[in-house]
């Protein structure tokens, strides 16, 4: 019987992944990762209540709830490397670091040094093993909930030793159903929103209280100052609300310089500054060698955002030319390669 170390976060889909390991049969144990507890200016850190969530849930099912304390490196991984991104334009996403230094590197290796032979997760996305033994990531069932687009850092080693419970379901309603048929206690419990490890809170109250910031002058694509802005390290290209520039056509940030604190914008939704059919990448991953693919090169596509549409390219070295314009997307932000329904791995567009 296979030891299976389930991450309990408090909320529905990681609990229903736990109920149904325990009915497929696996020797299960519960952890709660303990990754950020620090409150924030009006507020309260919801770490508390996602622990006792999980706590119940393990209760529930019978089996036992560690908690793995990583606050020092996720500080260090996940924390500190999203507020150096901003310091410098960028717009990283924390939850590709999460999974990439947290979930599948560190919790993996703890788990395994304590007795795990695998570990699972509530997220939405299914391994697949390939046809040349290789283990393959591919799209959850839920096309709408799959998250493929954060996993593409993880290395095929520690897919072998994963586990996506509820990657083969059809849809959240049917992962609700689920809990409610196995009466969990977070059957009812909402999605978390906003930054993955500070609950509701906006970036712009998260980055306060790390960065300071000045005004600075919002240019228009007329070279006039039409307004002020809050400080340039808040603004991600492409934006459009935040900018409180009233009256006429919304603004759409085209390009800042942080050196200077100005931010640059345009009502021409035309405006090159919006579009391009090339964008740089760096710091590529494979999840496998791409020796090892053999995949023709007309069926690879790419995404450019969570729940983006998936696009034709072709790649020189690191540059990706897309087959048509794109609405630019900010720089720190991740391009993730797909094969049909397998993600094969990304890059940072720079």
């Amino acid at each position: 019987m296979k030891k299976v170390f389930v991450g309990l976060s408090g909320g529905v889909d990681s609990s229903v992944a736990a109920a149904l390991l325990v009915e497929q049969g696996y020797q299960v144990t519960g952890v709660y990762m303990k990754n950020w507890t620090q409150d924030l200016p009006g507020m309260v850190c919801p770490w508390k209540e996602d622990y006792q969530n999980a706590k119940r849930v393990a209760v529930h099912l019978g089996i036992e709830l560690m908690v793995f304390d990583f606050q020092t490196e996720y500080k260090q991984k996940v924390v500190d490397y999203m507020i150096a991104e901003y310091k410098v334009g960028r717009t990283p996403n924390p939850d590709v670091m999460c999974n990439q230094e947290v979930k599948f590197k560190l919790f993996l290796d703890t788990a395994l040094e304590v007795g795990a032979d695998m570990i699972a997760t509530g997220h939405y996305a299914q391994i697949v093993r390939g046809p040349t033994s290789h283990i393959e990531l591919h799209t959850a069932q839920d096309k709408v909930k799959d998250q493929t687009y954060f996993l593409y850092r993880i290395n095929e080693d520690a897919l072998r030793k994963t586990l996506f419970p509820i990657g083969e379901i059809a849809s959240k309603n049917e992962v609700r159903k689920l809990a409610r048929k196995f009466d969990l206690p977070t059957a009812e419990r909402k999605d978390s929103q906003g930054i993955c490890f500070v609950g509701k809170v906006g970036i712009k109250d998260f980055l306060s209280q790390y960065v300071e910031s000045e005004p600075g002058p919002i240019i228009s694509q007329n070279g006039q100052e039409i307004g002020q802005h809050e400080g340039a390290i808040f603004y991600t290209i492409g934006q459009r609300h935040g900018l409180d520039v009233g009256g006429g056509l919304p603004y759409y940030v085209t390009r800042k310089d942080m050196k200077t604190n100005t931010v640059y914008v345009t009502t021409d939704l035309s405006d090159k500054g919006l579009w391009s059919k090339r964008i740089q990448l760096e710091d590529l991953h494979w999840i496998s060698p791409p020796s090892t693919f053999h995949l023709p090169p007309s069926n690879l596509k790419v995404r450019l955002r969570y729940r983006g549409p998936l696009i034709d390219y072709r790649q020189i070295g690191n540059s990706l030319i897309l087959k048509d314009e794109q609405r630019v997307v900010a720089p720190g932000q991740s391009a993730v390669f797909y094969s049909g329904d397998q993600c094969l791995g990304g890059g940072i567009i720079s």
